[in-house]
């Protein structure tokens, strides 16, 4: 029994635990997915209260870092979703998308434009299904066009995956707000990676209904949009088809969701839902993400207290 009670006792093997402490795990029960290479050196610039460590992927392609998950007492963090390897001809940073069939989108709220109806840049934090953060989007106008031309602004919008660097850009020119000049219609341009254009998406006139077009790079027509008569989000969602040229199959919705009485009288921070089959081409999920900032700053924007919500005119 002494002898017994001597080996327990005894400081375990190969490490340097007190006599008594529960022994360690090997490392091989952290090793999650194949390709896990061990802990690496944190990412220069990596964000306070973020710690790195590496997942598998091939020879070159940026390690990605996940952020610590909450700690009790500590703040709240989002965590990030981990990077799958990259498919074939597939433009960095888009490898996110080839793994999911849906995108949520939550626009944050800007307490000076709350307080002084004050336009400022939009931002966006883009999730997927599981709340795990893909992308960080950010507007990039200046204040006069902002605040002088509102919801119909042209704009710059940049796209950071979660190391901060750019992966897409969406670029919307000036044009006409009406349906009236038909010749001069909304449209975006998506860029993946920026200065590559991958897709665009153009405003169709139509009497009655909001209609798009979603194009490739080489402006070929690939699906259509088509959103309801009267585009108000009164205490329900509002949902724009993603369909085929035909128009007989619908293959996917973007969807304003209804946030709460107060959020959506008070601010124009709005939350959208993007459905899409799983084996879409991931340069066309890329452009339903254009497709959607341009359906937002279309109806749902706020110019001064006034909201672009009530129809195509």
């Amino acid at each position: 029994m002494d002898k017994q009670n001597a080996q327990m006792n005894a400081p375990h093997p190969g490490t340097n635990m007190p006599a008594g402490y529960p022994p360690q795990y090997p490392p091989a029960a952290f090793q999650g997915h194949p390709g896990y290479m061990g802990p690496q050196d944190a990412y220069p610039g990596t964000q306070v209260g973020y710690a790195g460590y590496a997942g598998g992927g091939p020879v070159g392609f940026p390690v990605q870092h996940q952020p610590v998950y909450n700690q009790p007492g500590g703040p709240a963090v989002v965590p990030w979703m981990p990077a799958p390897p990259p498919p074939s001809n597939c433009p960095p940073g888009l490898e996110y998308l080839s793994q999911i069939d849906q995108i949520l989108i939550h626009q944050q709220i800007e307490l000076l434009e709350v307080l002084t109806n004050f336009e400022t840049n939009n931002k966006y934090e883009i999730k997927n299904s599981l709340g795990q953060r893909i992308y960080f989007a950010a507007e990039d106008t200046d204040c006069c066009t902002r605040n002088c031309l509102g919801a119909s602004r042209p704009f710059t919008l940049r796209i950071l995956d979660n190391m901060g660097r750019e992966v897409m850009t969406l670029e919307r020119p000036l044009r006409c707000s009406s349906c009236c000049c038909p010749c001069c219609l909304q449209e975006i341009e998506i860029h993946a990676p920026p200065g590559v254009p991958v897709g665009y998406v153009t405003q169709n006139w139509h009497p009655c209904l909001p209609k798009f077009t979603v194009q490739n790079d080489r402006r070929e027509d690939v699906l259509k949009i088509v959103g309801p008569c009267l585009v108000c989000s009164c205490c329900a969602d509002v949902d724009f088809e993603i369909k085929s040229l035909d128009e007989e199959n619908v293959v996917g919705k973007i969807s304003k969701q209804w946030t709460g009485l107060v959020r959506e009288a008070f601010t124009d921070a709005d939350n959208f839902g993007i459905q899409f089959p799983l084996d879409l081409d991931v340069k066309m999920k890329a452009v339903m993400l254009g497709a959607c900032f341009l359906i937002d700053y279309m109806f749902f924007e706020r110019s001064g207290n006034r909201e672009q919500t009530a129809s195509v005119w």
